[in-house]
């Protein structure tokens, strides 16, 4: 389909939503604004509210005729599928509090933080899409496709009524429909115990990173706090520097919400071979600084001491919802929620990414994914609602995956895949030397997860058939084989 026709086929698609979103009532579009009108939640597809737009070098009048707050991973996604349709040139603005268009942000904790000699990763070689083998979207292709994008200008006021946004430059921009694409923020420690101390870092965008970078080119004792996925991949980025690296968190092995006690020995094995140490079950009770003002040490709850002149806090994220508090919030899994669609509770109204609570179908459950497949998929399925007739709910196979110990030099690269869901009676399979798999198995015998290490291109896209269609197993044939490839066949073979 030719872009002319795409064009005309989505405003077609959106102008028939737009009679079917006015065929309600006033009252039950009040309703749900409030949140309230039954037990059952109303969806309709959103309008697009016309504007008269200027063209897409002026944008000299305050309306915009699509919006996506945030500059994230998803918002880049989001950005190809608005051009893919014809439907970003003097139509699609992005408004961001980052210096920079859209990128891969999972290279941050990953090739970014090597060592200058290492060929660390630097902008604009990451920028989305290349992440999913798409075009490199830097600024130049934002203007070249009549993309509006506010650099370091965040939102910081949001009018439903008016459907009027402020920025912190005081901007006003009015929008037809709206995108929220905010991502999450790093959980910090409280100021009180030296978390704003020089010298401690979090990680959530290139001027984290460079700040780090630049603190890992002159310490000699890192500390990283946390032991998920943060807190691994920067400590294998330390191991590239030759620097002394703890690693120091509260639960009894690194990774606790993925990873076995068995799978995680393993892991902790491997990274004690490159000199990092493990401090397990341990509180951090303050940050301290030494003469200099920087921090110089952390104060376990227990007393003990650990030297650090450099500090990475990597102790989970958080949602942020401000300021679209007022568009609905899912209390128990936080974020804007959303329905199948990406839909909020107000017309007009999405949220994709870190920042969308949606029903994860195939489990039967709200869920907030933290991660790029999902910022990407999610933003392509919710530009399809916005753009055509698509009513297919969005199904998503959860996948996780690291890639670490890559820089030149390193004795032995890690990169694990997982999909699906990790409960039930877990296997494992192989000797770790390279590849280990781990099976989840339900007492259905069904198949619920799978994780695999040193997979080859083949194996690893055997995974999500397997955690997708969930095939019954058996689980005495998976126990009694040794090698990773055989539990492989042996699991294919029940498809």
């Amino acid at each position: 389909m030719t872009p002319a026709l795409r064009r005309k086929a989505a405003e077609m698609a959106s102008a028939a939503a737009q009679c079917y979103y006015h065929s309600s009532s006033p009252a039950t579009w009040a309703l749900r604004q409030r949140g309230i009108g039954g037990g059952a939640r109303v969806v309709q597809l959103s309008p697009r509210r016309s504007f008269s737009v200027s063209a897409a070098a002026g944008f000299d009048n305050q309306n915009r005729e699509y919006v996506i707050v945030g500059g994230g991973n998803a918002a880049g996604y989001a950005a190809r599928t608005f051009v893919e349709h014809g439907m970003a040139d003097g139509r699609l603005c992005i408004v961001s509090k980052e210096a920079f268009p859209p990128y891969e942000r999972p290279a941050l904790t990953k090739a970014y933080l090597f060592p200058p000699d290492k060929k660390p990763a630097r902008l604009p070689g990451f920028h989305t899409c290349v992440g999913s083998g798409g075009q490199r979207q830097t600024a130049e292709w934002y203007k070249e496709n009549g993309i509006e994008v506010l650099y370091e200008d965040p939102v910081i006021a949001f009018d439903g009524k008016t459907q009027t946004l402020k920025t912190s430059s005081g901007k006003i921009l009015k929008y037809g429909s709206l995108i929220i694409s905010t991502g999450c923020e790093a959980s910090r420690l409280p100021e009180k115990i030296g978390g704003k101390l020089p010298g401690v870092h979090y990680i959530r965008d290139v001027a984290d990173a460079d700040s780090l970078v630049s603190s890992l080119g002159r310490a000699k004792k890192v500390a990283v706090i946390g032991g998920g996925y943060i807190g691994m991949e920067v400590a294998a980025a330390a191991c590239g520097w030759n620097l002394d690296t703890t690693v120091i968190f509260p639960e009894d092995h690194i990774m606790p919400r993925l990873f076995t006690p068995s799978l995680a020995k393993k892991y902790e094995e491997l990274y004690q071979q490159s000199g990092v140490k493990f401090i397990k079950g341990a509180l951090i009770d303050k940050l301290e600084a030494g003469s200099d003002g920087r921090v110089s040490s952390a104060v376990l709850k227990d007393g003990s001491i650990v030297e650090a002149d450099t500090v990475i806090v990597g102790i989970g994220a958080k949602p942020v919802v401000s300021p679209f508090e007022a568009v609905g919030v899912n209390s128990k899994v936080g974020g804007i929620e959303v329905d199948s669609l990406f839909r909020t509770n107000v017309p007009s109204i999405f949220a994709i990414g870190d920042v969308a609570a949606f029903p994860l179908k195939m489990y039967n459950r709200i869920a907030r994914v933290e991660h790029v497949d999902h910022a990407r998929k999610s933003a392509h399925h919710c530009v399809e609602t916005l753009l055509t007739s698509q009513t297919k709910a969005y199904d998503y196979l959860p996948y996780f995956y690291s890639r670490v110990f890559e820089y030149e030099g390193s004795s032995r690269k890690v990169w694990w895949q997982f999909y699906g869901d990790n409960v039930g009676e877990a296997i494992e399979v192989g000797n770790f030397d390279p590849k280990i798999a781990t099976f989840w198995i339900d007492s259905d015998s069904r198949l619920k997860g799978v994780f695999l290490e040193s997979g080859s291109s083949e194996e690893f896209s055997l995974l999500p058939q397997l955690a997708k269609s969930q095939p019954i197993v058996d689980k005495a044939k998976l126990k009694a084989v040794t090698s990773v490839e055989d539990a492989l066949d042996i699991a294919r073979s029940f498809l």
